[in-house]
């Protein structure tokens, strides 16, 4: 049993507060080290220049020499200084951890109220708190003990609806690190349009096309029928109409930070799209993605035939494609991350160990582990922990040399 769990053993929480300047740590340590006490516990930080440093000691072998010079280090540099003997530490309540981040755009005070009263109403504490971005968004990463992390996810759904921020549980410690696979939809998810429209548009048909995908959303035709409706639209378009459609895509802003932050990680990147390969994978290799699963178009004599090349990536296709690209990286499902906006997407979603709703439809929000509702893909990043200043450094960094 470590000293800070035992309840027998003495301590001394030691809290300065004040103005930061350097040397204070290494006056306050320099204090503690000259009565040989033991650091059980330690946090810093620094707001707005404005310092905050507590140190849980075990005091050693005169506490009250030990107080008197930690009073004195303290004051000497205009720091409050504040001594709370005790005995032990809050160890018990470090099972059931969980990290939860809190994102808007801005992020108001009632937003944390309610969060922070949730977690309380779960029986869990909040151990730590930080901050991972101020922009775009401003983004908080909760440390939460004594959760259960799928009650606590459902209880602060509820929240995030109701209070119009975004939130996302997941389970801390090794679960939260380490190589991850990160699968995205690509039609209004990692670019801002629907590429079946632009190559209509070229065809005459978009109109028509709109009319079919109407259907679908009233229910009248699964993904796969209306997928073929649409694209016996296409017959006789030539297959250079692509090109020019590959060139009018627009990624969604933050699209190619986040990839490139992914692959900086370490972490595999994977599109699984019910659009067409002939346009999602001049874009995958251009942002450097590792795997692509999309629907093909017919082709005879250079002209697009009406017809789609081989099975459907659909609702069901996309899990498996999840699955699949998974078992190829050798990697359980509780690692995995999807990103979707569609009813399309919900399988995959629901496979994943994290399923994000980036902009989604309500019924997509509501089965999502989280969503995502500003207009920066790149904020998904926070979801998983990556702070703002570890994108810019990830940005500037030298690739590695191979």
């Amino acid at each position: 049993m470590p000293p800070e769990a035992d309840p027998t053993t003495r301590t001394l929480l030691v809290s300065l507060s004040g103005p930061d300047r350097p040397g204070v740590t290494s006056a306050v340590f320099e204090a503690a080290a000259t009565v040989g006490a033991e650091v059980l516990d330690l946090e810093q930080v620094v707001v707005r220049g404005h310092l905050a440093l507590s140190v849980l000691l075990a005091p050693g072998r005169d506490e009250n020499v030990l107080t008197d010079r930690l009073t004195r280090a303290g004051e000497a540099m205009g720091m409050r200084v504040d001594l709370h003997a005790g005995h032990g530490d809050n160890a018990p309540r470090r099972t059931g951890r969980a990290a939860v981040v809190v994102m808007a755009a801005h992020l108001e005070t009632r937003h944390v109220a309610d969060v922070a009263r949730a977690v309380a109403g779960h029986g869990a504490n909040i151990d730590r708190i930080r901050r991972l971005s101020r922009w775009p968004v401003t983004t908080v990463e909760l440390d939460v003990s004594g959760a259960d992390v799928p009650r606590l996810r459902r209880a602060l759904a509820l929240v995030s609806a109701e209070s119009g921020c975004d939130i996302a549980v997941a389970p801390a410690g090794l679960a939260r690190r380490g190589g991850r696979l990160v699968v995205m939809d690509v039609d209004s998810t990692l670019v801002q349009d629907e590429v079946i429209e632009l190559v209509a548009e070229h065809a005459g048909t978009a109109a028509e096309v709109a009319a079919v995908t109407q259907r679908a959303m009233r229910g009248e035709l699964d993904f796969a029928e209306s997928l073929h409706a649409r694209v016996a639209t296409l017959a006789g378009l030539p297959v250079g109409v692509l090109d020019e459609v590959r060139a009018a895509v627009r990624l969604t802003p933050g699209a190619r930070t986040l990839v490139r932050t992914l692959k900086a990680l370490g972490f595999t990147v994977g599109l699984v799209s019910g659009g067409f390969a002939e346009v999602v994978e001049p874009i995958a290799a251009d942002l450097g993605v590792d795997h692509v699963r999309a629907n093909r178009l017919e082709v005879a004599d250079g002209r697009l035939t009406g017809r789609v090349a081989g099975p459907v990536v659909d609702r069901a296709g996309k899990a498996a494609a999840l699955r699949e690209l998974a078992a190829l990286e050798g990697l359980p499902l509780a690692r995995t991350v999807a990103i979707g906006d569609g009813a399309n997407d919900l399988d995959m979603l629901g496979a994943a160990g994290l399923g994000v709703a980036f902009n989604a439809k309500p019924l997509v929000r509501e089965q999502a582990d989280t969503s995502v509702t500003v207009p920066y893909l790149d904020t998904v990043l926070f979801l998983l922990g990556v702070s703002r200043e570890e994108i810019e450094d990830a940005e500037t960094a030298e690739p590695p040399q191979s």
